[in-house]
């Protein structure tokens, strides 16, 4: 497989622009080659590539929980998790969950319980400070409701307190006011082990010098801690805490008919989707460790095979660094490879190259072909889609379909009427998950109704699935390149939701990217791609904001803080991938020598390593809004070398690289 540093194809520049980059400068092309090197280099045989997804300590420090609550603890390994733990404390004593934010109250209490529980003693001083930031954060009564949970299951929190999480929830017919395909997919994934743990509580009791008793404020550790109700009488989250008293009552009772037929089929359920063709629930890091309670719970034995898959499922989340062991919460092979493919593509590298086609295949043999969890709410006959990692039939998802769709159209395809077939069913399969107001969600259709995230354990900030500007505009860009019907009521419907979702300022949130600068791109990028006139007031108003909140040094950089908090949108030190954002945003509108883009390549090519990639310490990727983030490796290494692609492909007139497949036309 060819990896030489001519691969790169870059397109003749027009002389008229001799005053700024060209296509031809020398800079550019020598900063394209190194990138699509680097990426090239990382290339895994069978033609995929899998960057790490570095998150807070709360992994580790949940693992060290699972252990002592399991009963057998990996002593080397508990270990290596609190030298992670440690390595991550603040200077005030706490830890936060994204790089350069405050300490947050459940990830300093799951570090300080860790670390306790592996031995440290409270009296050394950094678990005295652990103790004293904790404390100013309020202790364990802020904690939120999956937090706590998990103390419970150590005897640190009572289960009286936490709100009921019903099995038979499990029993409510589609046709009911509410029922599980209401809830998200990954809360799914992780509400129904919660549910069966929550009906047996199996609780280790801790000797005394483990226990939590000095986190709580003085005074508090026996107090009521029933969860407050709203002022006004009728209001959802009343409606949902009174229901709550209600199922506590009948629990002591026994009045419970549904009961047994309800854990047998919440179990049936989670046996279904840790089976064959997923590499555990939903493969992702709460839903698993979850799910080897809720095994436990039921009886299962550390030697039974359904545990055993289970638990080898959950150690293919552990990186082996011998200098600093980590979990990652999930694994982003699909993700990954189509942005590589992308990128390499648009820069230059040949379609026919055998890179780029040992990609393909590799991305073509992971199409879902199951109608998995999505077919409750989208009656779509036919199966397709991606998912974001390795091995996960349940739940492809419309970002990921939409990622691959784009590497795929870049492709010299072996087999040209294999590639249209696929296209027609995968384009089909994603455009029927648009939703009633134009939008496109992630995992599921119409998971909407607000008044869901209301339930007492809904605190997560992830019971819905919403539509998201981000995945409407993505969608949008493949159908753009692929030659969709920009005339079809299906464009035009999710065009007026990028209208009605645009903030005042002209930017748009973005629910899976940090934050305003990544959904601010990816609408410029998607209306681009659909043919838009790019120079309407509105379209524009989303330039000017970018261009607004860029950074004197000619980066872009925004934190997470601003899902909490949106004054602080467009503020932070410079990062590479928001960069590349930023860079790509702008180039959208067109005018290639404004200021702005001349400012942001001398960034890019000023801060690349001399190994091709860029250096980047800061969270740029969205879990959950204001409560989970992830640092995707890839990041720093792919989406700068398609914002220079992008540029040099602008200037030379080209836009964006020709597609193999073009849609048939599309009724409107």
């Amino acid at each position: 497989m060819s990896r030489s540093a001519d691969v790169i194809n870059l397109p003749s520049a027009r002389p008229e622009v001799a005053e700024s980059y060209t296509a031809k400068d020398a800079e550019i092309a020598k900063a394209i080659s190194r990138a699509q090197e680097n990426l090239l280099r990382q290339q895994h045989a069978d033609g995929h590539w899998c960057g790490e997804l570095l998150v807070d300590s709360t992994l580790c420090s949940d693992f060290v929980l699972f252990m002592h609550w399991f009963g057998e603890v990996d002593h080397p390994l508990q270990q290596r998790c609190v030298r992670h733990i440690v390595k991550r404390q603040l200077s005030d004593g706490g830890w936060n969950i994204y790089y350069g934010g405050p300490s947050e109250i459940n990830a300093s209490v799951k570090a300080y319980f860790a670390l306790k529980l592996a031995g440290c003693s409270p009296e050394a001083p950094f678990m005295h400070e652990a103790r004293a930031t904790i404390m100013r954060l309020g202790g364990i009564p802020k904690m939120n409701t999956f937090s706590k949970l998990y103390l419970a299951l150590l005897g640190q929190f009572p289960w009286k307190y936490l709100p009921t999480i019903p099995v038979e929830m499990v029993l409510l017919p589609k046709w009911a006011p509410f029922h599980i395909h209401k809830m998200s997919s990954w809360s799914r994934a992780m509400l129904i082990p919660l549910a069966i743990i929550n009906h047996f509580k199996p609780t280790r009791v801790l000797p005394g010098d483990k226990q939590l008793h000095e986190l709580y404020p003085l005074g508090t550790e026996h107090k009521d801690f029933t969860l407050p109700r709203d002022d006004r009488f009728f209001t959802w989250r009343n409606f949902f805490l009174r229901a709550d008293e209600f199922l506590k009552i009948l629990h002591p009772l026994r009045l419970r008919p549904m009961r047994q037929r309800a854990l047998e089929e919440a179990e049936r359920w989670m046996l279904e989707r840790i089976g064959e063709g997923s590499d555990g629930l939903a493969t992702v890091f709460p839903a698993m460790l979850n799910c080897l309670i809720a095994l436990r719970a039921l009886g299962y034995s550390k030697n039974n095979p359904i545990y055993k898959k289970a638990a080898k499922d959950f150690a293919g989340l552990f990186v082996d660094d011998p200098e600093d062991f980590r979990i990652q919460p999930c694994l982003s092979p699909v993700w990954d490879t189509a942005i590589n493919v992308i990128a390499l593509a648009e820069s230059g590298v040949p379609p026919e190259h055998p890179s780029l086609r040992s990609a393909a295949d590799w991305l073509i043999s992971k199409e879902v072909r199951i109608r998995g969890d999505w077919k409750v709410n989208n009656p779509h006959p036919e199966a397709s889609g991606w998912a974001f990692e390795y091995n996960n039939v349940c739940y492809p998802d419309t970002d990921d379909t939409a990622m691959v769709l784009m590497a795929l159209r870049l492709v010299q395809p072996k087999d040209q009427a294999a590639l249209e077939e696929l296209f027609r069913r995968a384009v089909a399969w994603q455009l029927s998950f648009q939703c009633d107001d134009g939008g496109w969600a992630a995992f599921d259709k119409e998971v909407t109704e607000g008044w869901l995230e209301d339930m007492p354990f809904a605190d997560h900030n992830a019971i819905l699935d919403p539509t998201c500007s981000d995945l409407t505009a993505r969608t949008l860009e493949v159908f753009g390149y692929i030659g969709f019907d920009p005339a079809a009521r299906s464009v035009s419907d999710a065009i007026q939701y990028l209208i009605d979702t645009q903030d005042d300022d002209g930017s748009w949130y973005g629910r899976w990217g940090v934050n305003y600068i990544y959904g601010t791109w990816q609408v410029l990028r998607g209306l681009a791609a659909i043919g838009q006139d790019m120079t309407q007031d509105w379209i524009l108003r989303g330039r000017d904001w970018l261009e607004s909140c860029q950074n004197s040094d000619g980066g872009w950089g925004e934190t997470c803080a601003t899902y909490d908090n949106p004054e602080r949108k467009g503020i932070g030190e410079s990062t590479a991938s928001q960069t590349a954002w930023g860079l790509m945003g702008v180039c959208a509108c067109g005018d290639l020598d404004r200021p702005s883009i001349q400012r942001a390549l001398r960034f890019l090519l000023g801060s690349q390593k001399a190994d091709g990639a860029w250096e980047e310490p800061q969270i740029t990727g969205t879990g959950f809004p204001g409560v989970f983030y992830l640092k995707y490796d890839m990041y720093r290494q792919n989406f700068p070398l398609l914002a220079l692609a992008t540029y040099v492909n602008y200037r030379s007139g080209v836009g964006h690289r020709p597609s193999f497949y073009c849609c048939r036309p599309v009724a409107s």
